[in-house]
C-alpha cells in the first residue's frame, strides 16, 4: 500500500513523459495511488521552471486524464502542487490555493535568496566556496518558516543543499530542530523523497539523524519519488522503507482532499 505523490509534468520544462505515462507505471509497479506535485504557478513571473498562471488550466486537464486513466487501471489520482515558499510572497501562495480542490500541497524552499537557487547547477561553484554553516543556517531558518506558515501538507526534500555533497562537518542535528517542531504543531507531513538517490550527493533526502528526530516528534511520513519522467515513478522505493523502518517508522499517508489516513509500512526489504 504506497502512493508516490511528489511527480513533474512536462509543464515545469525540464521534465519528460506524460501523465497517463506516470499513471501506467504507477500500476506496473503495484502503486495504489499517484499524485502530480508539479512546480505551482506564482502570478507574476518567477522563474523558467514552473507553469505559468495561465498555463494552470492546462495542468488540471492532464491530471485529469491521469485521473480516467487511473479509473481504468484501478490506481487513485491524486491532484497537489510543490510550493515555493519565499518570504514576502505569502499572498501569492494564497492565491494559488485558492486555484483548486487540491488533495495535498508540497512546500519547498529553492530560493535561499532571490539571486540564489540552492538546487540549481551553478549552485554547484557557488557552494564550494560559502561557508557551509551560515548557508545552513539561513537555509534552515527559512525552511523552518515555510514548515511554520501552516499552507502546506507535506514538507518537501528537507536537506535539500546536500544535492551537491556540500554540507558542513559534524552532527547536522541541531539545524533541524526548530524545523520539527513546526512540523509537529503544524501537522505537517515529512517526505522521504528518493530523487536524492539520482544526484551527485547519491542518498534520499533527509538523512537518517532527521528520520530519527522526525520518528520522535511523532510526524506522519510519505515516500515520494520526485519523478521528471514516468521511469523514475517509484524509484528507490526499497531504499527509502529500508530508510523509514530503520527510523522507527511503521506507516505511510496517503491524502484526499486535504485530509490524511495511515496504511502499514511494507516490511524492509520486501518492495517491490
Amino acid at each position: 500500500m504506497l502512493g508516490d505523490y511528489h511527480t513533474h509534468t512536462t509543464l515545469c520544462r525540464h521534465a519528460a513523459g506524460t501523465t497517463v505515462e506516470y499513471v501506467i507505471r504507477a500500476a506496473e509497479l503495484g502503486l495504489v495511488e499517484i499524485g502530480f506535485s508539479d512546480h505551482g504557478p506564482f502570478p507574476q513571473h518567477l522563474d523558467d521552471w514552473r507553469m505559468t498562471w495561465e498555463e494552470f488550466p492546462v495542468y488540471l486537464e492532464r491530471v485529469e486524464e491521469a485521473r480516467r486513466t487511473g479509473q481504468d487501471l484501478g490506481i487513485a489520482v491524486r491532484l497537489g502542487l510543490e510550493c515555493d515558499y519565499i518570504t514576502g510572497r505569502e499572498a501569492d501562495l494564497d492565491a494559488v490555493e485558492a486555484l483548486a480542490g487540491f488533495d495535498y500541497l508540497i512546500g519547498s524552499v529553492h530560493y535561499l535568496r532571490p539571486d540564489w537557487v540552492i538546487d540549481a547547477p551553478e549552485a554547484a561553484a557557488r557552494l564550494s566556496k560559502s561557508d557551509l554553516r551560515a548557508v545552513w543556517e539561513e537555509y534552515w531558518a527559512l525552511y523552518a518558516c515555510m514548515v511554520d506558515s501552516g499552507r502546506f501538507d507535506i514538507m518537501a526534500h528537507p536537506d535539500l543543499p546536500k544535492k551537491f555533497g556540500f554540507r558542513p562537518e559534524g552532527d547536522l542535528r541541531p539545524y533541524y530542530g526548530a524545523t520539527i517542531e513546526a512540523a509537529r504543531r503544524r501537522g505537517v507531513a515529512l517526505e522521504i523523497n528518493t530523487g536524492g538517490l539520482r544526484k551527485p550527493i547519491g542518498e534520499a533526502y533527509p538523512e537518517p539523524a532527521f528520520l530519527e528526530l522526525a520518528r520522535e516528534a511523532g510526524l506522519d511520513l510519505v515516500i515520494s519519488s520526485d519523478a521528471h519522467a514516468p521511469e523514475e515513478v517509484g524509484a528507490g522505493f526499497r531504499e527509502a522503507i529500508d530508510l523509514a523502518r530503520g527510523a522507527g517508522f511503521t506507516h505511510t499517508t496517503f491524502f484526499e482532499k486535504r485530509r490524511r489516513r495511515s496504511t502499514p509500512l511494507p516490511a524492509a526489504g520486501t518492495w517491490p
